[in-house]
């Protein structure tokens, strides 16, 4: 070993011992009570519960209003100059108040980013860390300690309510993208919080649901992008989800938090419960889980009991205590930081901006609609192009300064809008925001103004006046609920008419008609992209919004995003549609008026690893949209593949750009694995990288490396990580169809890693298999 690295380690072990030592002397003085109240927070107000609905009742503290707005607060305890640590939500930004009881008159607004869904489209890790450290700049100035963010839970179906806050129905591309993003947040002084840990994919009855999977899908597809991103950026605090798994919640689970997570994985952070996760606090503190978020007085009580009675040991505390003090004196209230209360918004806008051109993924582009011409005369169509949506709404909303439109941002932008049809629809908007009642609950999902109908001589007035149709399809996105197919995943007969009529009337002119696809998740496109000349996958992206989609519509930028989830035909075609989101253990159960309960529930993951691109490649299942796949408004070459195999694997070749403007590609390497022990996808994505913005003509040498061990499948019998021995193939790609570049390597057979049992499912599962 080299010296110097050696010295380092030796340094830092001693380092971490006297670390440990000094918490160890601040746990020594705390009291029992004390104790109990540090392992559990000090509550929340929960806004919008229904009346007559019953509210877990909170830990009396003075905290809860620290930050106003936050999620919640630790016990603070004087003697040990502990003062409360603040917990803020954020997945598309700080999500806090916007004005404080103790700073009247100033404002906290906080900047809104593009969803996971549309960072993760980008591909790129630097942008994912560029908007960490943004998002740890605004959590330092307006005082917060941790971000409850980000979440890396897999897009096992496209209805998943809160797939907007996930990155991937991969795991690689999911991790990798977490890791760039916790490293950004944490250089800045944040504690990053990676969620919900594991297998958190649905919705509806969510804190009573028990997750049915087996180990070898656990371990390939909804753990893999924890241990990816734990690995590579070490985040602060991880939050278990409020799941079963296998029969046992996430958040008192032993064989999950310490077995695995600590004693496997190596994991040194602290765990927090979701909030309200779980109904036994004395086993949540036996599993490892550290910190009871937001805290209520049932638990305090519970754990005191069973300390005082000794079905609990007090070691265990200090236990837990050890991990989350060992994070709470990195943060910026323990050291004393006084937040400034205002932070950089303008810069950050245009962070927010750019990750907003980089997630947005061009479908399709028939005849080279885009870009369009700057005095190219538009008619502006659908509600979501007047009142565009930015994200999604509950713990991963953003109370923002601003938020641009579509119809803002081409007006910024000085282009030619037909007036007489934007003067109707402002109207129009207006009027019908006016009957909708407001929401219930501040978690709920916005609910968005209707498409307006049009005549066909309004249509063909419309076309004769303009040289270009843009029509916005929106879909807003929210917590505790999944969303349904019916009108969500599925266009609407309005809208599907809509596009139809605006097809006729503007061909008939023999004029383009251009679709956006404002949405926080998947949506089905088969039926209706033949009528579309181009289509602008969006997203939900950001306060920047309608500035970003002008300056691709108009060419100021091109377009680089590519799919990080596949776009199937039907939802009928997607293999957990059979199970998704899980069946009442009783039929006739009534749903609690408390949201945060749910109907005891079970969801059994009857596909296996088979999730997303692995299925649909697998078994050869057309789709609308394969995973990866994004177009550009130029064209690039592959070429001089050259593989080197030793530690790592060591791939590297050159992406030219042989168009006429200026871009960025997407390079994405695939593996296939030979016939072997385990039947396995035909093809899994193992690394990727963004080339730098390319010039026409100019290329660039991509080198992407990879460990032999990442090959190697779980094997549910020997509880082992195996790689079989063969002839593998490894493909570079721009998107899971269309290899571009193909190499072989042999590769003997090995038994990886051994592991213990853990997380074994209680029933015989029926796993699809091609065999």
């Amino acid at each position: 070993m080299n010296a110097k690295i050696f010295i380092l380690i030796m340094l830092l072990a001693v380092f971490s011992g006297v670390a440990q030592e000094d918490t160890q002397k601040l746990i020594d003085q705390l009291s029992v009570d004390e104790k109990i109240y540090l392992c559990i927070g000090t509550g929340m107000d929960i806004p919008g519960i229904p009346a007559g609905a019953e509210a877990p009742q909170a830990v009396v503290g003075s905290t809860k209003s620290e930050v106003a707005g936050a999620a919640g607060t630790s016990y603070p305890i004087s003697k040990i100059n502990l003062p409360p640590i603040v917990f803020a939500d954020g997945p598309a930004g700080i999500r806090i108040d916007t004005v404080r009881p103790q700073a009247p008159g100033k404002t906290f607004y906080a900047t809104a980013f593009p969803t996971a869904s549309s960072l993760s489209s980008s591909w790129n890790i630097e942008l994912a860390q560029q908007i960490g450290q943004a998002f740890g700049i605004e959590g330092r100035d307006y005082g917060v300690d941790f971000l409850l963010a980000p979440a890396l839970n897999i897009h096992r179906n496209p209805l998943g309510g809160r797939n907007f806050e996930y990155y991937s129905e991969d795991p690689v591309l999911a991790g990798e993208i977490t890791a760039g993003f916790v490293n950004g947040v944490q250089a800045e002084g944040l504690g990053a919080t990676i969620k919900h840990f594991v297998a958190n994919n649905s919705e509806t009855n969510r804190t009573a649901l028990n997750t049915v999977v087996s180990e070898r899908a656990l371990r390939e597809i909804y753990l893999r992008g924890f241990k990816l991103a734990i690995d590579k950026s070490e985040p602060w605090a991880i939050m278990s989800s409020y799941n079963k798994i296998n029969g046992t919640y996430a958040s008192e689970n032993s064989e999950l938090l310490t077995d695995l997570l600590r004693e496997e994985w190596g994991y040194e952070g602290f765990v927090m419960t979701d909030w309200f996760a779980g109904l036994d606090a004395v086993a949540q503190m036996r599993a490892g889980n550290d910190l009871l978020m937001p805290g209520t007085e049932v638990q305090f009580n519970a754990i005191k009991e069973a300390i005082s009675n000794g079905t609990l040991d007090e070691s265990i505390l200090d236990r837990n205590l050890t991990a989350t003090l060992n994070a709470y004196k990195k943060t910026f209230s323990y050291k004393g930081y006084e937040p400034s209360g205002v932070t950089d918004l303008e810069g950050h806008k245009m962070v927010a901006r750019n990750a907003a051109l980089e997630g947005m993924v061009l479908l399709k582009n028939e005849n080279k609609v885009l870009p369009l011409k700057s005095d190219a005369k538009i008619a502006l169509y659908g509600s979501a192009s007047y009142e565009t949506i930015a994200g999604g709404t509950g713990s991963g909303d953003v109370n923002k300064a601003y938020s641009v439109s579509v119809f803002e941002g081409l007006k910024n932008a000085k282009v030619h809008l037909d007036q007489e049809l934007t003067s109707i629809y402002e109207v129009y908007m207006k009027e019908e925001r006016a009957k909708i009642p407001p929401k219930a609950m501040f978690f709920l999902k916005d609910e968005l103004v209707s498409e307006k109908t049009w005549t066909e001589a309004e249509l063909a007035r419309a076309a004769k006046a303009n040289d270009v149709a843009i029509f916005t399809l929106g879909r807003t996105s929210g917590e505790f609920q999944d969303r349904i197919e019916a009108g969500d995943f599925e266009l609407t007969a309005t809208e599907l008419e809509l596009i139809s009529d605006l097809k006729k009337a503007f061909a008939t002119e023999d004029k383009p008609l251009v679709v956006l696809l404002n949405v926080g998740g998947v949506t089905e496109t088969n039926s209706w992209k033949t009528l579309a000349d181009a289509i602008l996958l969006t997203w939900q992206p950001g306060q920047e919004a309608g500035n970003a989609i002008t300056d691709l519509l108009l060419g100021k930028a091109n377009p680089s995003g590519k799919l990080p989830v596949t776009f199937p035909i039907a939802l009928d075609d997607v293999p957990s549609s059979k199970n998704f989101p899980g069946i009442p253990l009783d039929p006739n159960a009534e749903k609690p008026s408390n949201p945060l309960q749910g109907i005891p529930s079970e969801e059994i993951y009857e596909e296996g690893i088979y999730v997303g691109y692995r299925y649909f490649d697998t078994f050869e299942v057309p789709v609308s949209y394969p995973f990866g796949y994004g177009m550009s408004y130029t064209t690039f070459e592959y070429s001089d593949l050259q593989v080197e195999s030793g530690a790592t694997i060591s791939v590297s070749f050159t992406v030219k750009n042989t168009g006429n403007v200026a871009g960025k590609e997407i390079a994405q390497l695939y593996v296939s694995a030979p016939e072997g022990t385990l039947e396995k996808p035909s093809k899994e994505l193992k690394a990727f990288e963004k080339t730098a913005l390319l010039e026409p003509g100019a290329s660039e040498t991509i080198t992407l490396e990879i460990n032999p061990e990442s090959l190697a499948s779980y094997d549910d019998k020997k509880h082992a990580w195996i790689l079989d021995g063969g002839t593998y193939t490894l493909s570079i790609a721009d998107n899971i169809a269309s290899s571009k570049l193909k190499a072989t390597l042999e590769i003997e057979a090995t038994t990886v890693r051994e592991t213990e049992a853990l997380l074994v499912p209680k029933k015989a599962l029926n796993t699809l298999s091609k065999n």
